[in-house]
């Protein structure tokens, strides 16, 4: 089976050369194009201040942030997370240097880019010269993202699996009607629903009257053809 990680981060700014930080990540699982229903999303503490202009993109103030773990205190959770698995972002490229500042701040290696898969990237061969940020790829590809009224990590991941699943062929009935696995997610205390099926039984006298009257009434029945 083929597991892949949907992966957004908010941040403090864009360049982390120039100190910007990552406040939030989510990211969630899918196995063989299919939502698993297993998802990751922690706010950080980013240990410096967020300026307005950030503010107004992902609407988070020191606020929201203030008592929230440091990007330290969850690294081995993300890391049991996103395991060894390819790592679709959009703009990729900012995500995985936005958290490589990070891993490094704690010690750890960067994300090898052999993981990476560019959504961007993809939208851009798909559609050359349009625009191709999630919200017009949403737009272009019937995905209702009318709640995303400003840059939620969470929200924005499970767009962008959507989209994701929209570019590589054609988006998988099971995205947004999934049966929910039994499945811990990563949030303390939270466990995905489990749904059972329930298959119509019909009577047997019932299969029998329709069996009769399919013989009887109808010349040339296609169902005694298949």
């Amino acid at each position: 089976m083929t597991r892949q990680l949907v992966l957004d981060t908010e941040t403090t700014g864009l360049d982390p050369r120039d100190g910007h930080r990552v406040l939030e990540v989510a990211a969630i699982e899918i196995f063989n194009l299919m939502p698993t229903g297993r998802h990751f999303h922690r706010v950080i503490d980013p240990e410096r201040d967020i300026p307005a202009e950030a503010s107004r993109i992902h609407g988070f103030t020191s606020i929201h942030v203030e008592g929230k773990p440091k990007f330290a205190a969850i690294l081995a959770e993300l890391e049991a997370f996103l395991g060894d698995d390819p790592i679709i972002a959009h703009n990729a490229g900012f995500d995985f240097a936005m958290l490589d500042a990070e891993l490094a701040r704690c010690g750890r290696p960067a994300l090898p880019r052999t993981r990476m898969v560019d959504t961007l990237e993809i939208a851009k061969k798909r559609f050359p010269g349009m625009p191709n940020s999630l919200d017009a790829l949403c737009r272009r590809l019937g995905i209702d993202n009318s709640m995303r009224t400003s840059h939620n990590a969470l929200l924005d991941v499970q767009l962008l699996a959507q989209v994701y699943l929209e570019l590589m062929g054609g988006r998988q009935p099971g995205l947004t009607l999934a049966v929910e696995r039994a499945v811990p997610v990563l949030a303390a205390g939270e466990v995905a629903v489990v749904r059972t099926p329930r298959p119509i039984i019909v009577p047997e006298e019932v299969l029998a009257r329709h069996a009769e009257f399919v013989g009887k009434k109808l010349k040339d029945a296609l169902w005694l053809k298949v």
